[in-house]
């Protein structure tokens, strides 16, 4: 029996950052690839709207991954990234207090137990932020031991945190002891500006994850906005690789039929679209629930918040409105707004009010202890699906070969992350090249012969 004509060894289905990375690993193996976006443009939630001079992020997450785990990836190696200041600012009872900026040391400790150390740390000196607000920041934990317990999560097995008990944050916050004014001065908005749920229902498993993330290094965002990350992998592959604006309505472990352009014939099919999409073209894989996030724009002419927040990621504490989070973003990146003018971003986590940007303004001028009247709305942009729910029991390993010759990656299995999306990426072209019988160095992935039954 003679064997089929592939057109092409591997298609991969959707070009977000999973996507494209695990195509410039199967390239790099001497597969060749083809990958196919419904879109116009290539990116997924990792999206940038240019409005007036300004780049905007669609999603606006701070990224929590090390410029160094960034640049192992093909492709990302010349990715410039834009540190916030070190840790962050807390606003509580009308107060900006800086946390969480830790110094190496060893040692290793469970993520969640650094609330031990702040609860019976002495409350310190209050120091005033240059500005003409004259807020005060930090001294409410002793910096000190703040700074040795993060450092000591960031130096914890990520297998040591997995083994730990689950259940939901939230719950193990409170069964760990944790006092109540720890977590509402410092865990809670961290944790939910780190997970994108402002609830924590996420689970204990994820939250260690998320910490010991933000212990490791320095929260960034991509230099000249969100989209600079996939549009350089996309550049990196070779010419023809990407296909955009090609619509896929069924796969199957030998071919790929699309919308307009007939059925492109393959060894393996690689699905790397978000877990809806993944889930429309095989139904057997389950949906998560998801985070929505909403993130509003402004500019400003004022000085104000750009003098007394500088370059730190303001979080608030007291949970007094809609905003998560906020920041000068272009004190952070430059790039991201016109010579000469300011650009504030801020996020809100959950469904948001029904006026979203009225009650932003109204936050936001307490936060930043400014009016916002003037300030000019750029864009509100409100994203359902933002992040996949990663409630108890949470697997941050879910299985990427369903069968030989289907496989399936994104930050839907594995950490809600740009990180674990990656990771993903990782585990199954470990998996596809494995199949083919292709020489690899990339870890071993999951070796189910059979779609498992919770996909």
């Amino acid at each position: 029996m003679l064997e089929p004509a592939y057109q092409v060894d591997v298609v991969v289905v959707g070009a977000g950052a999973a996507g494209l990375a695990a195509a410039h690993r199967l390239t790099s193996a001497g597969v060749t690839t083809a990958v196919l976006e419904a879109a116009p443009e290539v990116g997924g939630r990792m999206s940038t709207e240019r409005v007036d001079g300004f780049r905007l992020d669609r999603v606006g997450r701070p990224l929590a991954t090390p410029g160094t785990e960034l640049r192992t990836v093909p492709g990302l190696e010349p990715l410039a990234l834009r540190q916030f200041a070190p840790g962050v600012l807390l606003h509580r009872d009308g107060r900006r207090h800086r946390a969480g900026a830790p110094a190496p040391v060893g040692g290793a400790r469970g993520a969640l137990h650094v609330a031990r150390a702040l609860a019976s740390a002495p409350r310190g000196p209050v120091a005033v932020l240059p500005g003409r607000t004259g807020t005060p920041v930090g001294g409410a934990w002793d910096q000190a031991r703040l700074n040795a317990a993060l450092a000591r999560i960031a130096a914890t097995p990520v297998d040591r945190l997995l083994a730990r008990p689950e259940q939901a944050a939230a719950d193990a916050l409170a069964a760990r002891g944790v006092p109540a004014r720890t977590v509402e001065g410092f865990l809670r908005p961290l944790l939910a500006t780190l997970l994108c749920d402002p609830e924590l229902t996420t689970s204990s498993r994820g939250a260690d994850l998320a910490l010991r993330a933000f212990a490791g290094g320095r929260l960034s965002v991509p230099e000249g906005g969100a989209e600079v990350l996939p549009e350089r992998l996309a550049r990196a592959l070779p010419p023809g690789t990407v296909r955009t604006g090609v619509r896929v309505t069924s796969v199957s472990t030998t071919s790929v039929t699309t919308a307009e352009h007939g059925v492109l014939r393959c060894r393996a099919v690689l699905l790397a679209t978000d877990a809806r999409a993944a889930a429309e073209l095989l139904p057997g894989l389950r949906v998560p629930g998801f985070h929505p996030v909403t993130v509003v724009h402004h500019t400003t002419d004022d000085p104000g918040p750009a003098l007394s927040t500088g370059s730190s990621l303001l979080l608030d504490a007291d949970r007094g409105g809609p905003v998560a989070h906020t920041a000068v973003v272009s004190n952070v990146d430059p790039s991201r707004a016109p010579a000469g003018r300011t650009l504030i971003s801020s996020t809100v986590l959950g469904t948001p009010p029904e006026d979203v940007d009225a009650a932003v303004r109204s936050h936001l001028s307490r936060l930043y202890g400014t009016s916002t009247n003037r300030w000019e709305t750029l864009a509100v942009h409100h994203t359902p699906d933002a992040v996949p729910a990663t409630r108890p029991a949470y697997d941050p390993h879910r299985p990427v070969r369903l069968l030989a010759g289907l496989y399936v990656c994104g930050d839907h299995r594995d950490t809600p992350t740009l990180q674990g999306a990656l990771h993903s990426a990782t585990r199954a072209t470990t998996a596809v090249l494995t199949d083919l019988g292709v020489a690899s160095s990339l870890h071993l992935a999951d070796p189910p012969a059979t779609m498992p039954r919770a996909a």
